[in-house]
């Protein structure tokens, strides 16, 4: 349950990354394709997984 919500975390932080008009975040910007597409990787087959 735990790796569900940590999976959901990075997939809602990458997508606030991509959406913030922060400039302080505007550096990390390049990262959020990252978080989404671990986020979501982990959150498919965690949740695939979950017994």
């Amino acid at each position: 349950m735990f790796g569900i919500i940590v999976a959901a975390f990075m997939l809602a932080f990458g997508v606030f990354l991509k959406l913030t008009k922060d400039p302080r975040l505007a550096q990390n910007r390049k990262f959020a394709w990252v978080f989404i597409g671990i986020g979501a990787v982990s959150l498919i087959f965690k949740i695939l997984n979950y017994k």
